[in-house]
């Protein structure tokens, strides 16, 4: 893997809610920081076997997405 790569794990519920999430900031709930990523870097995705998936971000891409929440209203 890069070494400037970050990846982004997370886990869903049998019902489908995300349950678990990293690199989420503290102020957004698991599920509001998926569906803004899958917004932002949904290409960036990968599900996994079993409840699971994964952004492939860069930390760049990470730390400018966590600036830019909240999303400025249009």
């Amino acid at each position: 893997m890069e070494p400037n790569k970050v990846l982004i794990h997370l886990r869903f519920a049998p019902n489908g809610t995300v349950v678990e999430i990293s690199e989420r900031p503290k102020s957004l709930s698991p599920q509001e920081w998926f569906n803004f990523l899958s917004d932002k870097a949904g290409n960036h995705y990968q599900a996994l076997s079993g409840g699971r998936g994964v952004f492939r971000l860069t930390a760049a891409e990470v730390e400018a997405f966590k600036a830019e929440y909240p999303p400025t209203a249009a």
